[in-house]
């Protein structure tokens, strides 16, 4: 555990929002141009429900709002980051419920662009995290690949009123359509995808079904989006009473230079792929569990080959409570540690060396219950840390009042003095988990000093982008 003396007390701050609640995960970017990073998140109330706050952006230095940005529907979604301007500060692109989409100046907080579902004429539903791509239309500006999907009026086990998912390409500097693909299935899509270059072209991995509908993992090429027809996608994986919903990544695993895929199913599965054949490396079954976080990989233990830590649910969606977490040995696909912490949240867990030892250790964010003396429960959330060497669980930080439903920690050094910091956020409801009715967010600033680079310090890595980056693999 942090001690009180690994904290910077001047540089650590907490500020609370009232009326609101997230399901995104904080990104940092210097929007100030101070030198310290800033936070950046979406939120906003009850789905459905209009919010003057769905996209803010935080002082890294103070905790204090920079601007906000209104949205019709929630922002779940976590942002991609690039200066779209030619300002030299990074932009916002940003995604969530009712089709909402659309690119933010990150110094002022105005907004450059929104989807246009009017000009796009068929039904728009939720789209999902965007990656970069690119330039694609020649406007000199790189471009955004993201997906759209999911009808959130149809019943958990509805089959009929389920339209199919898109691939979807837009214009980084108008938001303009570009192309978009249906999914080869013809089923929903939630998950954001994963892409990464392939020469000219691009590989895109992405997944179709839901909680309660079963579905597939493709791989599929750019290109293929770009003519409108990815019915030639490769198939993965299949599963018949759910989908794929947590984005996967391109790692490599089988020491061959390639990326190699790692995927979660909802049915509480792990699976890698052969990034170059497309042939199964190993699997991994979690009995009585279900998976809706992604995968935080790592040398956690003493080979050269990357490791992957994840979080599942105990139980059947929507009954979910307890949390499942296991280590799967990268090399072997054997199951190397497994524990059960805290109750059931989404937030996927981030990777740093604690120790300087050369191994790496997980932060999970996990939600606890605390009993007062007339046995009202209530929610408190906390960060722990997970050494795969010594199978310790440590509380990492204090106990927070409220729960977490699936925002992920960001990891790094926000003001370049070497210093780990942590960013984290939770909801302030001490009686339920799913509110957005008040939500904390927190700068930790640490004694703990980065002795390597932090590959996987946010939701879908340090780049935002589901990749682990090669240069990034060296011990």
């Amino acid at each position: 555990m942090v001690s009180n003396d690994n904290l910077h007390a001047q540089n650590s701050w907490s500020t609370t929002y009232k009326g609101i609640g997230t399901f995104s995960s904080p990104r940092v970017t210097d929007v100030t141009g101070d030198g310290v990073g800033d936070v950046i998140v979406g939120a906003g109330r009850e789905e459905f429900q209009a919010c003057d706050s769905a996209v803010i952006a935080i002082d890294g230095r103070n905790g204090k709002m920079l601007w906000h940005v209104k949205a019709k529907d929630q922002i779940f979604g976590s942002a991609a980051l690039k200066d779209l301007t030619g300002d030299g500060v990074n932009d916002v692109i940003i995604n969530g419920r009712s089709a909402e989409f659309m690119a933010i100046n990150g110094k002022t907080g105005k907004v450059i662009w929104r989807f246009d579902k009017k000009a796009n004429k068929q039904k728009w539903w939720g789209f999902y995290n965007a990656q970069f791509i690119k330039d694609q239309n020649n406007d000199g500006v790189d471009d955004i690949l993201t997906s759209n999907g999911g009808n959130v009026w149809a019943a958990p086990h509805e089959t009929k009123d389920r339209p199919p998912g898109h691939l979807v390409v837009v214009s980084a500097k108008d938001g303009k359509l570009i192309a978009q693909a249906s999914s080869p299935d013809k089923c929903e899509i939630y998950m954001s995808v994963s892409a990464i270059p392939a020469g000219d072209d691009y590989n895109i991995i992405f997944g179709t079904g839901g909680e309660t509908v079963g579905g597939h993992l493709y791989v599929t090429k750019l290109s293929a989006v770009l003519k409108g027809d990815i019915s030639d996608a490769v198939l993965l994986d299949s599963s018949q009473k759910n989908g794929y919903i947590a984005p996967a990544i391109w790692i490599d695993i089988n020491r061959d230079n390639l990326p190699d895929i790692v995927a979660n199913a909802v049915e509480g599965k792990l699976i890698a792929f052969d990034g170059s054949t497309y042939k199964s490396i190993w699997s991994v079954k979690i009995p009585n569990t279900e998976a809706y976080s992604s995968i935080a990989p790592g040398f956690f233990t003493a080979d050269s080959i990357p490791d992957f830590f994840v979080s599942y649910a105990l139980g059947v969606w929507p009954k979910l409570e307890w949390s499942r977490q296991l280590m799967v040995n990268g090399a072997t696909g054997k199951t190397e540690f497994m524990d059960s912490l805290g109750f059931y949240q989404t937030s996927t867990p981030v990777v740093v060396d604690l120790d300087g030892d050369g191994r790496d250790e997980a932060l999970l964010s996990v939600n606890i219950h605390i009993y007062d003396d007339y046995n009202r429960r209530t929610l408190n959330n906390m960060l722990v840390s997970v050494n795969f060497k010594t199978n310790k669980v440590n509380q990492f930080t204090g106990t927070q009042k409220g729960g977490n439903i699936s925002t992920t920690p960001w990891i790094g050094d926000m003001d370049s003095d070497g210093f780990l910091d942590i960013v984290y956020c939770h909801g302030t409801n001490l009686r339920k988990s799913y509110t957005f009715d008040g939500m904390q967010i927190h700068r930790i600033s640490t004694h703990v000093p980065i002795k390597k680079k932090i590959n996987w310090g946010s939701y879908m890595g340090s780049y935002y982008d589901g990749v682990y980056h090669k240069e990034d693999d060296i011990r």
